[in-house]
């Protein structure tokens, strides 16, 4: 390795850790180590029924569309349909790391205990079982989908409650009676899923949530909104909502409320199945919980009905276990105040990648973070002085666009975000060089 380049360390080798790594060497640091827990890379999209880590579900299928989803310059396979499953991504990430040279810096089987902060911006990185590396340069790109979030409820449930963090496939619910708390993605998910197998499943949505098929129209949901994007926002937010009433029709005819505020306001739950399954009598909406009484749940509308597993679909805390929580603590955090979603105000050398919650797929913007990023560490974009001030200008930017929720910490439109790290890359950044296999 070159001795006369930055040490850099990335933590986690899923979909943005991959991409950090190769866009570290196409800036032309290759003094890199990847710290990978797992036997290979993909992280939650490795299907486990075993909860070593957090994994898709047996049934999952990406929320947005292929063409909507791939990284900025590698193309999935055109034989992918719109919508590729969990096995076809982690092809795709597999074969990305594996075309770009990835794999030879990462260190699989490697579980970070620890993270130390020295002088002159350095760190001390414990690995179980090893001795300490020290690292010129950070990048996290552990992801923000391991530490499950659990709801409080008034009241003692005597069944069996579980996150959707440990749902893997339905064969456990046949003849159960399940209650699903959350209109999220994965909450709408294990809905659909169960209700194929149990003899009754109730969703409950304490809050309104637009549920968006994931065709419009004969096309992707994401790509006929990308469409609009030319248009000024006060004319496309009608539109918006114009075109899913006259596609769905009014939430309330499905038992759900109508949201009030902007489809864009917060994380869209792409679900195509869940007003199929609701006007088939297969799920049964409710409002928010009141209070359990052993197995018997209570809504907030009077009804109450027996219940014999309850499976929390309540999101996730952002979690840095490998600090101390003195150091960096975001799991209950309103804010993270982080300039790009990347750059940390006080601690120059530590970069956060994939710490964002897209109105869209991940991994692109990943991407992009990490080619400003890597190009940062190569020493070709320069940290603004006033980055304290853009950190907390970025938070207020997401205070203002989505309502409050802890699921909006990290919230960002896709699209404009895109174009705003694009815009930051230097116009020197290397290119890859190498010919690419898709």
């Amino acid at each position: 390795m070159p001795t006369n380049q930055p040490r850099v360390c990335v933590i986690g080798a899923g979909c943005s850790g991959i991409t950090a790594v190769k866009n570290l060497i196409q800036a032309g640091i290759t003094n890199v180590i990847c710290y990978e827990q797992n036997d290979q890379v993909g992280g939650n999209w490795i299907y486990s029924e075993k909860e070593t880590h957090s994994s898709v579900c047996e049934t999952t299928h990406i929320i947005s569309s292929k063409t909507m989803s791939q990284y900025l310059d590698y193309p999935m396979p055109e034989h992918y349909p719109d919508y590729p499953s969990h096995s076809q991504l982690l092809e795709y990430f597999q074969s990305y790391a594996h075309t770009f040279g990835v794999l030879d810096y990462i260190h699989f089987n490697s579980t970070v205990e620890s993270v130390k902060k020295l002088e002159n911006e350095k760190w001390e990185v414990q690995i179980k079982g090893s001795n300490p590396e020290i690292f010129d340069f950070l990048m996290i790109a552990n992801g923000h989908h391991s530490v499950p979030r659990m709801p409080e409820f008034n009241g003692t449930f005597d069944g069996k409650i579980m996150h959707s963090h440990s749902y893997k496939n339905n064969r456990n619910f046949r003849d159960q009676r399940v209650l699903v708390v959350g209109v999220g993605n994965s909450g709408c998910d294990c809905a659909v899923e169960t209700s194929r197998v149990a003899e009754y499943v109730a969703i409950s949505a304490r809050s309104p949530q637009y549920i968006i098929p994931k065709f419009m129209f004969g096309k992707p949901a994401d790509t006929f909104n990308d469409g609009l994007q030319w248009l000024p926002n006060f004319i496309i937010a009608p539109m918006r909502r114009l075109a899913l009433k006259m596609y769905i029709g009014s939430y309330e005819k499905y038992g759900l409320q109508q949201p009030p505020y902007d489809p864009i306001a917060s994380h869209p739950t792409m679900n195509s199945e869940l007003l199929y399954k609701i006007r088939h009598g297969k799920v049964h909406p409710k409002p928010g919980i009141s209070k359990i009484e052993g197995k018997r749940v209570f809504f907030s509308n009077g009804e109450s009905s027996e219940f014999d597993v309850i499976i929390a679909a309540t999101g996730y805390k952002i979690a840095t276990p490998f600090f101390d929580k003195s150091f960096l603590n975001y799991e209950d955090s309103d804010r993270v105040p982080l300039y790009l979603r990347i750059f940390h105000p006080k601690h120059p050398s530590l970069l956060f990648i994939g710490l964002c919650q897209p109105q869209g797929a991940i991994w692109p913007l990943s991407d992009a973070q990490a080619k400003l990023a890597a190009n940062y560490v190569a020493g070709r974009w320069i940290m603004p002085q006033n980055i304290a001030e853009l950190a907390e200008k970025d938070s207020d930017y997401i205070d203002k666009e989505f309502i409050p929720s802890k699921r909006h910490t990290v919230e960002v439109h896709f699209m404009p975000y895109l174009k705003s790290l694009l815009n930051q890359v230097p116009r020197n950044a290397p290119e890859w060089e190498h010919e690419k296999a898709h």
